[in-house]
């Protein structure tokens, strides 16, 4: 007869698995069964517990290199000490304003950003989130215009909001909520003329991410955005550049509308800008907008939360990190190697992969079909490394590691999708015709 010995690491991972299981069916009861599901498939049924640098630790003890990044929000890495240290600081201070006195964070991250910023980009509206930043550009823009309509392109992401939503340039996150704010039409991304020509005597506004993160990491011609440019002077209308994914070094550039020597009127950030540790979006504009939108009433926009101290320190630090430790300069080379690696994965797996692009450290792969992307991220996932697809086009796989990532870090990051791909391409060439 055997007999069964049970060590603590196997009690470990049953208490694991139970908490897991638990919070599972919490999501399912009360926040979103649908997401629960999804999350299930794709094999991320674990609890995260806590996360440093690179890396993210789960309840059942397994140590996952994060090459999402939260969508573009740890591009420190997770709990950078400088951030970590600045909002634990102001926590002992004072972690909200009262909104009616002056508050010194505030007023020190926008000389912060007035500093870096492309152009003239000399004033800040502080909100909390990315969708936030792009409401306040669009509101900005129409009240310093008198105008209404806005430009958008297809695929484009700029938010859930309902402003935001009708920018966005996917009608299935779109039409379940229409009528939505009227006025935005989509056209083409990387087509000057398209663009040129949906301008008319309303229109406020061209709204462009300078990459397309959720339209599937695609990076324009050289020119694109230096003719949106020349297009809005011409029209006497605003150019609004939403680097809520791109800004802050993403890119190899602190502004990804650097790369062409492009100043807009209107910029967006959020994610990066809280340096992993706290929510935070911010408009930038110019004087000239800004007197335009405020000068009449200084509250025509304004938000509760927008602007605290604790986001406020976060952003701070997290400026001071990307500019001592190069961090820019950091993706542009680290992304040449993530780049160059993933061409090498193409040209093994030709069949399955069409396409690789990106900028800087923000990198996709783009599959033949979009079960091979759904497959290789649960591949992933089970050899440790994070990844998604884009929202906007599910056959891309993104990789947006943080900007300290190692050249060692990248290479385990490109065999774990290498193995993955392998084994996604066996999985579905067993699959009878029509079912994958």
């Amino acid at each position: 007869m055997s007999v069964v010995v049970q060590t603590e690491s196997d009690t470990v991972t049953a208490e694991a698995r139970s908490s897991a299981e638990s919070v599972i069916d919490l999501y399912k009861a009360h926040i979103n069964p649908g997401l629960a599901r999804l999350l299930q498939f794709g094999g991320f049924d674990d609890l995260e517990v806590s996360a440093s640098g690179c890396h993210v630790m789960t309840a059942s003890g397994r140590r996952y290199l994060d090459f999402l990044g939260g969508f573009g929000v740890f591009s420190l890495g997770h709990r950078h000490p400088a951030v970590v240290q600045a909002v634990h600081a102001q926590l002992d201070r004072m972690p909200l304003s009262t909104r009616t006195f002056f508050q010194e964070p505030q007023a020190r991250l926008a000389e912060r950003l007035a500093d870096v910023a492309p152009g003239n980009l000399t004033y800040t509206f502080f909100s909390n989130s990315g969708t936030e930043a792009v409401e306040a550009a669009l509101k900005i823009a129409r009240i310093a215009t008198g105008k209404t309509n806005f430009v958008s392109t297809i695929g484009a992401y700029h938010g859930k909001s309902m402003g935001s939503l009708a920018a966005t340039g996917r009608d299935k996150f779109r039409q379940p909520f229409e009528p939505l704010v009227p006025g935005c039409c989509h056209v083409p991304y990387d087509n000057l003329d398209a663009a040129a020509a949906a301008v008319d005597e309303r229109t406020a506004a061209i709204i462009i991410e300078p990459v397309q993160g959720e339209g599937g990491i695609v990076t324009p011609r050289r020119g694109y955005l230096a003719g949106l440019r020349r297009i809005c002077d011409a029209a006497g209308i605003l150019l609004i550049v939403d680097e809520v994914q791109t800004g802050l070094g993403r890119t190899g550039r602190m502004f990804a509308c650097e790369h062409e020597g492009v100043a807009p009127d209107l910029l967006t950030l959020a994610k990066a800008l809280g340096g992993g540790v706290m929510p935070i979006g911010a408009t930038m504009g110019t004087e000239e907008v800004w007197n335009r939108a405020f000068t009449t009433n200084p509250y025509v926009h304004s938000s509760t939360f927008g602007g605290n101290q604790l986001a406020c320190a976060a952003g701070l630090a997290a400026i001071q990190v990307i500019e001592d430790e190069d961090l820019a300069a950091a993706a542009a080379i680290r992304g040449e190697q993530l780049l160059a690696g993933l061409n090498s994965v193409k040209a093994r797996h030709h069949d399955a992969v069409a396409n690789v692009r990106g900028l800087g450290l923000m990198t996709g792969i783009e599959f033949t079909k979009q079960d091979y992307a759904e497959v290789t991220i649960n591949g992933m996932v089970r050899r440790g490394v994070i990844a998604a697809y884009t929202l906007n086009n599910p056959c891309v796989i993104r990789m947006e590691p943080p900007l300290v990532v190692t050249a060692d870090e990248i290479d385990e990051a490109l065999r774990a999708i290498d193995e993955a791909i392998d084994e996604a391409v066996e999985m579905l060439a067993d699959l009878p015709d029509g079912d994958a």
